[in-house]
């Protein structure tokens, strides 16, 4: 009875043994735990087992072969831990902070259960999953969206899958239960909006705000963990084929962060995004010019009736930070070359059709996507293996309880680069109990259907142009705040209060260095527009010529003046940022937030203490 279920394991290592040889290693401890009927043996073999068989799947030509059999493990090693009887591992609740974006919602939450019926973690009871529920904390405004949300939540759960809708008005209510006083001093924290303005609160405070769902759902707070999701994201990582990217359900996420907590002293745990840039478009302009322009160049001297050439390309996925603009701000190496673009159009088609397809995708870079630089997963030692982290991926961390208390502070600013702010005065505080794993999520910011689908706060479609201006405003002093707190944190005498004089001091000299950056970025990026330009108007590019071509130069011709609109002489966002006015209206608001920070968090940390006992 115990040999049949056990048969994918079996089956692997006979099937895999001559090419990793390892596996050999085991046949005599597994015939061992047969004998004695050891199910306990048998689950930790598999444990061993998995890091084996990873290093192969990645590295190896077996990957559609294989992918089965490590699933197929897994569900093994899940039905032997039920037979046993007691399981102690943790329970997940997840939180996926939204506004108006139900397809994103729909497929993210079909992805939490593919993950859960393919790992099959924990087991169902009655047809439910057992350790994963999800809480969609929904800030929407429109009440169409609302409808959608709710009935995702209801249809999932028909599923199996627990999914807790809590709208507005349910978050309003558990806001209302806070006391007073204490409620007053958490509105940086979570939002000091009036009921009937509760929608739109940016994501930090949402976040923030789903936590007092997560602890009304925690029936044991030393046993459960808490998993921070974003709508756009998915449980999939991407890999690079000769075909071209395809998205993989080949991570366990839940069995290796149980790993990981159970073992270690982790605190909060986080990982990177694959995918689409987990940054604004307005921090990547100069370099997606560059491929457009590189791109054009090349497509110029072909014929436009040529079978398109832009397929076999070799591999360039992107470095660490390699879509970013100023990626020597955080110590990566800045990118010199530019990223040939690898046409994904299905069907056999010539150069004038990849034209028109590519034209297409200019206008979704203001959305948050770049055509030319993903980042693809890349398997290195094992999914547990962790690093120090100073850096929050607002849609990729889990905390535990105490770990609660870690929020992402100054949600009123509603400024970027809110993750990694909070990253630095995290790591400040708990050191080595604040980590990062290889365990990173898919980042799909839009949909196949429309470039413009899901709302994405400050890009706005004014007439011909896309209007990302209020997003590159809070760009500048996003990055004005973070690079103000990294470098006072990260001094010795840092004692988790900022003083005035301090933060003043160090905020003019960032300040200073981050206007040189954007100035030098800004003239870059227009004079890599008039060079488009010049290739949109001179004769001697075929798509100018061609009437079949018209509408492909005309999408292209509307990206250049988008270019022009946000990053042009008389882009509001740059005038803005060189206002000395402007920024100290803003530099006021920072610093004085940053006076209040201890406060707020000691607020806070009050109020996390004493929930658990208003629970229980």
């Amino acid at each position: 009875m115990l040999e049949r279920q056990i048969a994918a394991l079996q089956d692997f290592i006979l099937n895999y043994g001559c090419i990793i040889p390892q596996l050999a290693e085991y046949v005599e401890a597994i015939d061992a735990a047969l004998e004695h009927q050891d199910v306990a043996a048998l689950v930790s073999i598999y444990h061993e087992l998995y890091p084996l068989a990873e290093q192969e799947l990645w590295a190896g030509d077996n990957f559609d072969e294989m992918i089965n059999y490590y699933h197929a493990m897994f569900r093994e090693q899940e039905g032997l831990i039920r037979s046993i009887g007691k399981d102690e591992r943790y329970q997940f609740i997840l939180s996926i902070p939204v506004a108006d974006r139900p397809q994103h919602v729909k497929n993210c939450l079909e992805s939490i259960y593919q993950q859960c019926v393919i790992f099959a973690y924990g087991g169902r009871t009655d047809g439910v999953f057992n350790r994963v529920q999800v809480v969609i904390a929904d800030d929407s405004k429109n009440p169409h969206n609302i409808d959608r949300h709710i009935e995702l939540a209801e249809a999932y759960t028909e599923k199996g899958l627990r999914v807790h809708y809590c709208g507005l008005q349910e978050q309003y209510s558990l806001l209302q239960q806070i006391p007073q006083p204490l409620r007053q001093q958490l509105g940086s924290i979570l939002t000091s909006q009036p009921a009937e303005q509760f929608y739109l609160k940016g994501q930090a405070a949402n976040r923030n705000l789903s936590y007092l769902k997560c602890i009304q759902l925690t029936e044991d707070k030393d046993k459960t963990l808490y998993y921070m999701v974003d709508s756009d994201q998915l449980f999939r990582v991407n890999r690079e084929t000769e075909s071209g990217e395809q998205t993989e359900i080949a991570v366990n996420y839940f069995y290796y962060i149980n790993q990981i907590f159970s073992t270690t002293d982790t605190t909060m745990l986080t990982g990177k995004l694959v995918g689409d840039p987990p940054v604004s478009p307005s921090v990547m302009a100069a370099n997606f010019m560059d491929d457009v322009i590189a791109h054009l160049t090349q497509l110029s001297t072909c014929d436009a009736l040529h079978e398109c050439q832009f397929h076999e390309l070799p591999d360039r996925c992107s470095q660490d930070a390699a879509y970013h603009d100023m990626a020597s701000l955080f110590g990566f190496e800045q990118e010199s070359q530019s990223y040939p673009y690898r046409c994904s159009f299905p069907h056999k088609h010539n150069n004038l059709e990849s034209l028109n397809q590519f034209s297409n995708q200019l206008s979704e870079f203001f959305f948050g996507q770049h055509p030319t630089r993903k980042t693809h997963f890349k398997y290195h030692s094992t999914f547990t293996e962790l690093t120090p982290a100073r850096t929050i991926y607002p849609g990729n961390y889990v905390v535990n309880y105490s770990g609660l208390k870690y929020v992402i502070p100054f949600s009123d600013l509603r400024l970027r680069m809110s993750g990694p702010t909070a990253g630095r005065l995290i790591q400040s505080e708990i050191k080595n109990r604040f980590v990062s794993a290889n365990l990173p999520m898919l980042h799909k910011r839009q949909l196949k259907e429309e470039a413009t689908d899901g709302f994405r706060p400050g890009v706005v479609i004014d007439d011909e142009v896309i209007n990302l201006c209020d997003e590159l405003e809070r760009q500048f002093f996003g990055d004005l705040m973070l690079f103000t707190v990294d470098r006072i944190t990260s001094k010795d005498d840092f004692g988790g209060t900022f003083d005035q004089l301090t933060v003043e001091q160090v905020m003019t000299q960032v300040e200073s260095e981050l206007l040189s950056m954007y100035e030098d970025k800004h003239t870059a990026v227009l004079s890599k527009n008039t060079q488009l330009k010049a290739m949109l108007d001179g004769a001697g590019y075929w798509w100018n010529s061609d009437a079949h071509a018209t509408d492909a130069r005309t999408r292209m011709l509307c990206f250049s003046k988008s270019i022009d609109f946000n990053f042009g002489e008389d882009s509001t966002a740059y005038q803005q940022i060189m206002s000395a006015a402007h920024r100290q209206h803003r530099k006021q608001q920072m610093i004085q937030s940053l006076l209040g920070y201890r406060q707020s968090r000691d607020a806070w940390d009050q109020f996390i203490n004493q929930a658990w006992s208003a629970q229980s």
